[in-house]
């Protein structure tokens, strides 16, 4: 039958965005300025691009606990966080 609407919604960009330990995580990667702070909190989760702008590199490999911290600690709310569609960081 094909799409009637002609448009498929494509998936998230798995470095800015990601479903880990139950919740979504979303970089807004317009407002990050790279202090890196989410790095120092959990380095196997976050790491600076080439842009110096954070992506999500391993979020799994670090506790929820560590990576809610780090989410928290941007100093520009760069870092959204959702659990059942609510944001809770920040």
């Amino acid at each position: 039958m094909g799409d009637a609407g002609g448009t498929h919604p494509t998936a998230p960009d798995p470095t800015s965005e990601r479903e880990v330990h139950g919740v979504r995580v979303v970089i807004d990667r317009d407002l990050c300025v790279g202090f890196g702070d989410c790095i120092a909190e959990a380095p196997d989760a976050f790491e600076l691009d080439e842009d110096g702008v954070a992506i999500l590199t391993n979020p799994e490999e670090a506790s929820k606990s560590r990576l809610l911290d780090a989410c928290a600690t941007c100093p520009v709310d760069a870092i959204t966080v959702y659990e059942d569609g609510v944001a809770i960081i920040p």
